[in-house]
């Protein structure tokens, strides 16, 4: 009887060591999470636009896609984003826009759509670039420097979204700041935010492991508004570039 008494009690014991690891393990998973987000949140202070007046010139802007319709309803976040680049091009803020989505169906097919919503807006098509592979984005970030040759450059999306990307990008050597689309609230930005926190520790570990794009493929050219390249619409290395090497008389 002492033998079963014994191993009843050793039972308990391990039974309540393994919720108190299990716990303990919560807390440690959890703490990691928020690091992550507060980390990644880091590398956007003062490098996030609200406001078109505010925001420097850059030459090119990406738009970082998503569905236009969301259970059969229109998608805020989509509407959103495509009025803040409209804004930007408006006023005069950028000279050409990337349009960067997940094209892996072919009845799926973000980028293409949201080019026509923007030409609809009174963007000209031909300075609209389509990227059809950005399938995440690290995908959207990596490739708009490998396949576009952008370097410096403006990324739109909602605050939360240009705040991760701008972090990818930094950790990817380029020079970015983010123009923050208008924001949704409700329940459904609530739950977009929560999985935002996941996103953004993978995010963390993408950089750390030196993930990479699904797909690369040749270089694209991009068509600029305007062409020629001044002390006021370049930044610092442009224009350094241009004052140790200025482009030849005519």
């Amino acid at each position: 009887m002492q033998g079963i008494g014994i191993k009843k009690r050793i039972g308990k014991f391990r039974k309540r060591k393994t919720a108190v690891n299990a716990f303990l393990l919560s807390i440690a998973c959890f703490a990691a999470l928020i690091a992550a987000d507060v980390y990644v949140a880091s590398f956007s202070k003062g490098r996030l636009y609200d406001n078109p007046a505010d925001i420097p010139h850059r030459r090119a802007a990406v738009v970082l896609g998503c569905g236009k319709y969301t259970q059969g309803r229109p998608n805020l976040f989509y509407l959103y984003r495509l009025n803040a680049a409209a804004d930007l091009w408006h006023a005069g803020k950028i000279d050409a826009i990337l349009v960067s989505g997940d094209n892996s169906r072919k009845d799926y097919d973000e980028p293409t759509v949201m080019k026509a919503d923007l030409v609809e807006r009174g963007i000209p098509p031909e300075f609209i670039a389509v990227d059809y592979a950005g399938f995440r984005t690290l995908d959207s970030v990596i490739r708009a420097g490998e396949v576009f040759a952008l370097d410096d450059y403006v990324v739109i999306s909602q605050p939360f979204h240009c705040r991760r990307a701008i972090y990818l990008a930094t950790r990817q050597g380029q020079s970015v700041i983010g123009y923050a689309a208008a924001d949704v609230g409700g329940r459904h930005g609530l739950k977009v935010r929560l999985r935002e926190t996941l996103a953004r520790a993978a995010a963390v570990a993408d950089i750390l492991t030196s993930k990479q794009p699904r797909y690369l493929g040749p270089q694209e050219q991009m068509l600029y508004r305007n062409p020629m390249q001044t002390p006021e619409n370049t930044s610092p290395a442009e224009r350094s570039t241009l004052t140790n090497n200025p482009p030849p008389s005519r």
